[in-house]
């Protein structure tokens, strides 16, 4: 049986194979000719066409803020994915599939994964939450008396959880992540620069400059259209231009994080004092979002050496486990 974890993220799609390690990580998204089905690119061919393409095409992402919302371009995809690391039909119908899906995912999203599955031509599917994978994927010890506090941020959505091996204790899934910034920067330029950037533009100046340190003052040059002459232009943006845009994701998130920790019991609240907060997720590589969370929360806070392969890697660890898998999969 081939064994497969596979993270369906709203930005990214990651793809573990056991024995093999992490076999693929390739954009979320489709193009497809306007108004038909017809597939024209997917993943890593379709996101450069981003903000490129002529009215007769269309840029799909099958999974938004964590949620399946075009089955039909999602397993066009997925069996896309598939076949590009070797898994055919032949071979899917001897395969086993680990989904991480959001903190408190109800069953109608596992419904929307397990019609996944079947139209992908998988054998068996498991279904286990983000923050148990993220944990495993950061070789955490994970036990009945050893709670873990953990805060993934992906690109569409962020879980929250406090948790041990015998189950969740506190947790929350958000429609919030680091897409949210994409959008807010692309609003900041054209207010302070009067120049309108595309969403590839936006997302390489938040990984690129985009920090939690005040003090940082690295600059990009983007380009753009201006908005008032509609005409090719150039601006340089510093870190500092895009520091309240920043900001207030980092801001939304330790609200919420603060509200999750001040409902735990003092028990649970004095091990994770101790232990320190975990992040992960791609969302979590933002310069300086550790540091900006430890003051804010006046505690520890750990991040991943991969945040961004945390998650995937944990569900590696997962499927290969039968002990592991039945202590944490959601009966479905």
């Amino acid at each position: 049986m081939i064994k497969l974890a596979i993270d369906l993220g709203s930005s990214v799609t990651k793809i573990f194979k056991l024995g093999s390690g992490i076999v693929l990580a390739e954009p979320t998204c489709v193009a497809v000719a306007s108004g038909t089905s017809t597939v024209k690119a997917i993943g890593e061919d379709a996101k450069r066409l981003i903000g490129k393409t002529a009215e007769y095409t269309t840029i799909v992402f099958p999974v938004f803020e964590a949620d399946i919302v075009n089955e039909e371009m999602a397993a066009v995809m997925l069996t896309y994915f598939l076949k590009k690391i070797g898994i055919g039909k032949s071979q899917a119908k001897r395969t086993e599939v680990l989904f991480n899906v959001p903190c408190g995912a109800q069953d109608e999203l596992l419904d929307k994964y397990y019609r996944l599955t079947d139209a992908c031509g998988l054998a068996a599917v498991h279904f286990v939450e983000t923050p148990f994978l993220s944990a495993f994927g950061q070789n955490l010890t994970l036990s009945e008396t050893n709670p873990i506090f953990i805060v993934d941020i992906g690109g569409g959505s962020t879980n929250i959880a406090a948790f041990s091996l015998d189950g969740i204790i506190a947790g929350i899934g958000l429609n919030i992540g680091g897409g949210n910034i994409d959008s807010h920067i692309i609003d900041c330029v054209a207010d302070s620069f009067n120049l309108k950037i595309g969403l590839l533009t936006s997302e390489k100046l938040k990984m690129t400059v985009g920090s939690l340190y005040k003090s940082d003052n690295e600059s990009m040059i983007v380009n753009g259209r201006d908005i008032t002459l509609g005409r090719p232009r150039s601006v340089a943006v510093s870190s500092g231009d895009i520091f309240e845009c920043v900001k207030v994701f980092a801001d939304k998130i330790i609200e919420y994080t603060s509200m999750l920790l001040a409902k735990l019991p003092a028990e649970v609240s004095a091990s994770i004092w101790h232990s320190g907060i975990y992040l992960s997720g791609g969302g979590a590589k933002l310069i300086g979002l550790d540091d900006y969370f430890s003051k804010a929360l006046q505690m520890d806070v750990n991040l991943a050496e991969e945040p961004q392969m945390a998650a995937v890697l944990g569900g590696g660890r997962t499927v290969g486990s039968a002990d592991i898998l039945e202590a944490v999969r959601i009966d479905y």
